[in-house]
């Protein structure tokens, strides 16, 4: 008997379809047994794949935690494994750069099963429909109708997504960003969350559709928050939601919010590599991706299934509708040093929204980080 373990994140789209897929996969290959163990959000984007590699076969993780792992020899390269076809193929049906984000130094250490970024969530009982713009956003704001998750993590990717949409480098060079679109950005941040119940500050992307999708008296729209299918599937939450593109600050136009997603990949010390090799190579393909894998909860990482119909009709069209955003998302840094920056940089972010650093300073702390992490 070969039995594989599998770690993987605490929610519903984390956690089920691993199940589900490994079911099928065990009745389609007598004498393999694949169990997976779940751990929070939190500690899906803060442990260090090197405190699981000894443990599990398989393991779900997050693309910017591949430069710390790439040259330490702790995953298998799916470049060696001889599927060269199968990778050919996820590379071309990638939704922007979800299959990209796991390659690094030449080699891919992971394969996109789920593809998000954050886009725009909005009850169509509450607004008829969303805006495209950040003029727009701050009109429902000024109408106490608008609310978005801005917890460290999420204020430092909201930060930075929208440095971007301005059309400014962020952590390419020496300087972590451009001061002007900085300052910018952070006023525009600032002036809505004066206009935004505090409890933002405190909520994850989950905890806003948890809010917007469950209370009668809840917020009508989110700008940006990393999209969950979930909450636009009939039955799932009182108040499905309508996902569609972010709102650009300057105009229709949603580029450089920050990419998110996962991916799969295998333990370098796992007894089974060709069997969770094959198993990850499955699951990431359009068949798995736009069946199985969706219809257990998924949130699919293969373009096939953003473009099925039956993938469409279930979630109030929410490939179709987000699907602008995640081809023009942005690849965050993924260097070695990156990770210790972003837990840094979320703090940082933060506590300028709470009005405790201004912007001078939290751009300076900013780049103090960004100096360190590179270091």
């Amino acid at each position: 008997m070969a039995e594989l373990v599998g770690m993987t994140w605490d929610h519903a789209r984390g956690f089920e379809p691993m199940v589900a897929t490994s079911e099928a996969y065990e009745k389609a290959h007598p004498g393999v047994s694949i169990r997976w163990e779940k751990r929070s959000l939190q500690a899906f984007a803060d442990r260090p794949i090197e405190e699981m590699a000894d443990r599990y076969d398989l393991m779900v993780i997050d693309h910017p935690h591949v430069g710390e792992v790439a040259g330490t020899g702790l995953l298998i390269a799916f470049d060696d494994a001889g599927r060269d076809a199968d990778l050919k193929r996820l590379a071309a049906q990638s939704v922007g750069l979800s299959h990209t984000s796991y390659n690094f130094g030449g080699k891919q250490w992971a394969l996109a099963i789920d593809a998000a970024t954050p886009v725009a969530a909005f009850r169509p009982d509450l607004i008829a429909e969303a805006p495209r713009d950040w003029d727009g956003v701050m009109d429902l704001a000024r109408r106490g109708k608008v609310a978005f998750a801005l917890i460290p993590i999420n204020a430092l990717m909201t930060f930075m997504g929208l440095v971007r949409n301005l059309g400014a480098d962020v952590a390419g060079g020496s300087s972590f960003v451009d001061r002007a679109a900085g300052e910018e950005v952070l006023g525009r941040l600032g002036e809505v969350m004066g206009l935004m119940d505090p409890r933002c500050l405190t909520l994850d992307p989950i905890g806003i559709y948890e809010w917007m999708g469950r209370s009668a008296e809840a917020p009508a729209y989110s700008p940006f928050g990393y999209g969950y299918t979930n909450y636009s599937r009939r039955g799932y939450c009182r108040f499905p939601l309508h996902f569609t593109d972010a709102p650009g600050l300057r105009g229709d136009d949603p580029s450089g919010t920050v990419l998110g997603g996962t991916g799969i990949a295998v333990s370098a010390a796992s007894t089974e590599r060709e069997i969770a090799t094959d198993y990850a190579l499955w699951i990431a393909g359009a068949d798995c991706q736009k069946g199985l894998f969706f219809e257990a909860g998924g949130q699919p990482g293969n373009a096939v299934a953003w473009e099925d119909e039956a993938c469409n009709a279930a979630t109030h069209d929410f490939f179709r509708a987000t699907r602008r955003t995640l081809d023009t998302a942005w690849l965050r840094p993924r260097y070695d040093g990156y990770m210790g920056f972003q837990d840094r940089g979320g703090d940082i972010v933060h506590a300028f929204l709470r009005g405790d650093t201004p912007a001078r300073a939290t751009l300076d702390a900013l780049q103090a980080a960004h100096e360190e992490s590179r270091a």
